[in-house]
């Protein structure tokens, strides 16, 4: 893949931190609260599924896209508005160096906080030795062409879960996981093509068919499955009942309906108006449950996400 060099630039100056060209890490916001906040603080992770926030290493082995949805806060090649511009080419590395350089790499990010005294100490050396690796933070992680040995390499490391996060572009890569995720990620941000093609505005011509083939696998995975709705008002946050449709069919464990945050990217793109409150969310999420037969079993108001299961409450993992 080639890819302008100032979008690797940009990257940095956003702290994002790379491994080769390709890879990258980046502790979220939630780590460092956690830490700060002596774990009075979290993410949503922690508390749906036990996921430790201090202990979570944040990463993508790639930074490109199938597709370049308005909402995302990544910066993408279409922001730029270059003309022209020195091309770098990615260049993979193996899934084994890439998890060793990820864990090294977010040791040294943490390392400035040795010296906060408001980070306990033993939270800081667990969050030197990270146990969950969400494969979520940038790009297409299914366009790395190892996802399944990079999955394998972070268990064979001690990770107690991996979670995959995809936007459904690449069914056959899926189908072919030689290693299943702890959990996998599907990213549902339209109730139908047309408005598909408005907010994710795919790169590749058959997107919407990719995702649902991507949909129809979630039967054939053991692990627990998610379909993720990352919600804009104006945009999205319509047609609860064709959602339901889509999620009747594939039968994930779980559905999270989810605000988009207006960060980073999506500030470049649309108003800050267009992120929905927690109580927009709940009452959109509580549409799609009652459609489908699903009901709402957690919820987190700071990061404004319901979650919706069949099950009375969801498999804490860790």
């Amino acid at each position: 893949m080639i890819v302008p060099k100032e979008m690797i630039e940009k990257y940095k100056q956003q702290g994002y931190h790379f491994i080769g060209n390709a890879a990258v890490v980046k502790p979220c916001h939630w780590l460092k609260a956690s830490l700060l906040s002596k774990g009075e603080k979290h993410c949503y992770k922690q508390k749906f599924y036990g996921i430790p926030s201090h202990r979570c290493l944040q990463m993508s082995p790639t930074i490109t896209c199938t597709q370049q949805c308005l909402y995302c806060w990544r910066v993408q090649e279409s922001d730029l508005k270059i003309n022209q511009s020195e091309k770098v080419e990615l260049k993979y590395e193996d899934p084994e160096k890439i998890v060793l350089k990820s864990i090294l790499k977010q040791r040294q990010i943490l390392s400035g906080l040795k010296g906060n005294k408001k980070v306990d100490r033993l939270m800081l050396e667990e969050a030197f030795r990270p146990i969950h690796a969400a494969i979520s933070l940038v790009g297409e992680p299914t366009m790395y062409p190892w996802i399944g040995e990079l999955i394998s390499a972070f268990f064979s490391h001690g990770f107690k879960t991996v979670f995959l996060v995809t936007n459904g572009t690449m069914p056959n890569i899926l189908s072919k996981l030689e290693t299943e995720p702890s959990q996998l990620y599907v990213s549902l941000s339209a109730p139908n093509e047309e408005i598909y093609r408005k907010v994710c505005r795919p790169k590749i011509k058959d997107g919407w068919k990719r995702l649902h083939e991507t949909l129809e696998l979630l039967h054939s995975f053991s692990c627990p499955t998610v379909i993720r709705i990352t919600l804009v008002k104006k945009l999205n946050m319509c047609n609860a009942e064709e959602y339901a449709k889509i999620i009747s069919k594939a039968e994930p464990t779980y559905v999270e309906p989810k605000a988009a945050m207006s960060l980073g990217g999506f500030r470049w793109r649309l108003p800050t108006n267009y992120m929905p409150k927690f109580e927009e969310v709940k009452q959109f999420g509580k549409k799609i449950a009652d459609y489908c037969g699903y009901k709402i079993i957690d919820e987190s108001l700071n990061s404004r996400i319901v979650l919706l299961s069949r099950l009375e409450r969801a498999i804490k993992l860790i």
